[in-house]
């Protein structure tokens, strides 16, 4: 906390009233928000996403689409990257900070010093500031899992959202996927419409089961509604229903962008056919997708401090990624970078499936630099993190900090090249790192 902001003194406060064990559960939450007068009941109506990997995209496609139509949209995310102000979103605009300093304090004061977790005190706030702030839709992204999310406690959104399911928060979900899409699933309600993004075999039975049970109708990628790339032009042919479509490409970089857009149209579909009452206009859908910014993931640093530490025609990428879906994903980005070495620099906590995240680029990536994760005791240190990298066949070595791994990928490049062609390097594994990565680099 450096900033001096007096947000950061409560927030600081919260954090140790965190329970000695976290056991998932919505009474400590329940409990306050009983306390503060159940705002989370006065919501405007309510997108809920949950999913291991694309939700924050799935928001921000959601919400600059919306702005575009000229709605007025709360937004709650989570972690943030560079200052807590980032997760709450009023009415369009990032809460501002006396609003933030006296909502918490109230939250606090509710709470009277009882064991509750710092996403559940703040989740709170988040409801506080949107029940009391006219809009027209909110968007809820889940923290952890679903089931017992504290953001679950929104008894009827107006449609659910649940993107792809990997292997991630093993330690409170589970190991397997059936299990970590039981949790997802918990978001459904009776019958409230869920768009579901592409998914395994045994995460789809698991969210289908429920959704019979529920009767929750389900808009499944794959089925109701798809999306593909237009080789050529790049643009986004999408389904629903069986009325196909045209839409410029995503901002957002890479393949697995085109499914988290297409999940994002399909929910504005139901929100059209449910509290929006129509469509979208045709171009705030795509200003939308042209216009969508979210970063650190698969996002290009071209200035700034780390930039200018590359040589004339070195790319730096940046992004948050760190399952192993997410390792996936960025694997199929670096098949289609062959045109150059690709280089990592990579910090993950200890709670993460690093081998998992690693495995699938392994054979993409010339060489890595492990770094530490800053601020975060429970990170890999960078002789361990480059020890796993070098056991599953990466060239790899600790660095310093992300400064010095820069320093050092390039004097290796040099000699193993001569100094010729340019390289690329994409720092990744943590979404802590990449918050780190933004603030060094201005």
């Amino acid at each position: 906390m450096t900033t001096g902001l007096r947000s950061e003194t409560v927030l600081e406060r919260l954090t140790r009233l965190h329970p000695r064990a976290i056991d998932l559960s919505l009474a400590r939450i329940e409990r306050l928000l009983c306390r503060l007068g159940n705002p989370e009941r006065a919501l405007p109506a309510v997108a809920h996403v949950a999913g291991t990997n694309g939700k924050g995209s799935v928001i921000a496609y959601l919400r600059a689409a919306l702005e575009a139509a000229g709605y007025r949209v709360h937004a709650y995310i989570s972690p943030h990257l560079v200052t807590f102000h980032e997760r709450i979103r009023v009415a369009g605009r990032l809460i501002e900070e006396e609003a933030l300093y006296r909502l918490l304090v109230e939250c606090e004061e509710a709470n009277g010093g009882e064991p509750i977790t710092f996403f559940e005190i703040t989740t709170a706030a988040a409801f506080l500031a949107f029940a009391r702030a006219p809009a027209d839709l909110t968007l809820l992204e889940v923290g952890l899992g679903g089931r017992l999310d504290a953001t679950n406690v929104v008894a009827r959104p107006a449609v659910s959202v649940i993107t792809p399911v990997s292997i991630d928060h093993v330690g409170f979900l589970g190991d397997t996927i059936a299990g970590i899409a039981f949790e997802k699933a918990g978001i459904l309600k009776p019958g409230v419409a869920a768009v579901i993004g592409r998914q395994r075999p045994e995460s789809l039975a698991v969210i289908e089961a429920r959704a019979a049970e529920l009767g929750a109708p389900l808009v499944r990628l794959g089925r109701e509604f798809d999306a593909r790339r237009v080789s050529g032009t790049g643009a986004l042919a999408f389904t629903f229903r069986g009325k196909g479509d045209a839409f410029p490409a995503p901002a957002l970089y890479g393949r697995h962008q085109y499914d988290n857009a297409a999940v994002a149209l399909a929910a504005l579909r139901i929100l059209g056919e449910g509290p929006l009452g129509r469509a979208l206009p045709r171009s705030a859908v795509e200003a939308g997708l042209t216009g969508v910014d979210w970063p650190a993931r698969l996002q290009p640093l071209r200035a700034g401090r780390l930039a200018h530490l590359l040589p004339a025609g070195w790319e730096l990428w940046l992004d948050g990624g760190h399952n192993p879906g997410a390792g996936e994903v960025l694997a199929e980005v670096a098949a289609g970078w062959a045109d150059r070495p690709l280089y990592l620099v990579t910090g993950m906590l200890r709670t993460k499936d690093a081998a998992g995240f690693l495995k699938p680029l392994a054979r993409r990536v010339t060489a890595l630099r492990a770094v530490a994760v800053p601020g975060h005791a429970d990170c890999f240190a960078p002789d361990e993190m480059a020890a796993l990298a070098r056991s599953l066949g990466l060239a790899a070595a600790p660095a310093a900090d992300v400064a010095g791994a820069l320093v050092g990928i390039v004097a290796a490049h040099r000699q193993a090249s001569g100094g010729e062609g340019p390289a690329r390097v994409l720092v990744c594994g943590s979404l802590y790192l990449a918050g780190s990565v933004l603030r060094e680099n201005g």
